[in-house]
């Protein structure tokens, strides 16, 4: 028969027993090797994200100043220091008004986040909708801090009443003041 006295030193035994399991349980169960963790940490192992019909807005003071839209975007790995575009984009750049300036198109599109800055390839295209202008090109650079296109590219300006091609250009990227060197350009004349 167990005694009175008895009762409280078999408690505190159990207990001392079960806190001791418990802990081992916990800090040993749970427990990766630093390797493992490292690796999954790695960028070999990280594939990446890829994300469809994605929109982004540059905005000032709650202006909405850019829309970028693309069917789809990727970033490799861990690395976010650039944006990939590989089904094309455009973009629409805007007045106060809310009102579609100019727009930007290309069949692929970089991002590089650091130097704030888009890279378009292939059927690059920059509209003027007010002075119903665009341009045409094989590459653009569009710096978002400066706001300005810069090409080395052969580039083509059509206009209602002329078509301007060169081998440059530098341009606002609303395309409503604009640089082109080494330019030819056709005009239409009126017969009298």
């Amino acid at each position: 028969m167990e005694r009175e006295h008895d009762r409280p030193y078999r408690t505190k035994r159990f207990l001392r027993y079960n806190i001791t399991a418990f802990l081992a349980v916990v800090l040993f169960s749970c427990g990766n090797p630093t390797s493992v963790i490292q690796q999954l940490a790695s960028d070999d192992t990280l594939s990446g994200v890829i994300a469809y019909d994605i929109v982004f807005y540059r905005s000032d003071s709650g202006f909405v100043q850019v829309e970028l839209e693309a069917p789809m975007m990727v970033q490799q790995g861990s690395d976010t220091s650039y944006l990939e575009f590989p089904e094309g984009f455009r973009a629409s750049i805007f007045n106060r008004n809310h009102q579609t300036v100019s727009e930007i198109s290309a069949d692929y599109g970089i991002n590089h986040n650091r130097e704030k800055m888009v890279e378009a390839v292939g059927n690059v295209r920059v509209e003027n909708r007010q002075n119903n202008q665009q341009m045409l090109s094989e590459k653009l650079y569009w710096y978002q801090d400066t706001k300005m296109l810069y090409t080395r590219s052969k580039v083509r300006i059509i206009m209602p009443d002329k078509d301007i091609t060169g081998d440059s250009l530098v341009s606002t990227e609303g395309f409503d003041e604009y640089t082109i060197y080494n330019g030819q350009a056709t005009f239409e004349v009126e017969d009298k």
